[in-house]
């Protein structure tokens, strides 16, 4: 009976969201709306900050991107090429906005690492961040989204 007690109340919490409360990428929101969410397309500078943190400027824009694990080839050959998730693929912007499904890689055959969380920073951060870059470079190795067709 003791058992079945305990899986009872093991089972509430995770429904309720209870047991994730202290991990914050359980709890993380993408940022919203779309519209504010980095464009691969327009990247202008980019640096990794250590192996689970990159960030971006995008036109007068700047992002901190956390990853979800580990990823020590991240940077690697000066390249750092993000993919979209499915539906922000299919709607033709490639948003990168901190949704399930997006990732980042830097070599062709380097497994992709997946995104935890995309939030935006203030130009000041952005340049403290970027003293401790180990890795750096443009937003020219990103491919371009072609024009939607009429």
């Amino acid at each position: 009976m003791k058992t079945i007690t305990t899986l009872l109340v093991v089972a509430i919490a995770a429904a309720s969201g209870w047991a994730h409360a202290d991990n914050p990428a359980e709890t993380h929101q993408p940022l919203r709306p779309v519209s504010d969410c980095m464009r691969p397309d327009r990247i202008n500078a980019w640096y990794v900050v250590d192996t689970r943190t990159a960030i971006v400027s995008n036109g007068p824009n700047y992002y901190l991107i956390k990853l979800q694990s580990e990823c020590p080839r991240l940077g690697m050959g000066q390249s750092l090429r993000f993919r979209a998730n499915e539906s922000n693929q299919a709607a033709g912007m490639g948003a990168i906005c901190g949704e399930t499904g997006e990732t980042v890689h830097s070599l062709p055959h380097q497994p992709p690492c997946a995104i935890q969380s995309v939030s935006k920073i203030d130009k000041s951060q952005f340049k403290q961040l970027e003293k401790k870059a180990i890795h750096h470079g443009s937003g020219a190795d990103q491919p371009t989204v072609p024009p939607p067709h009429p």
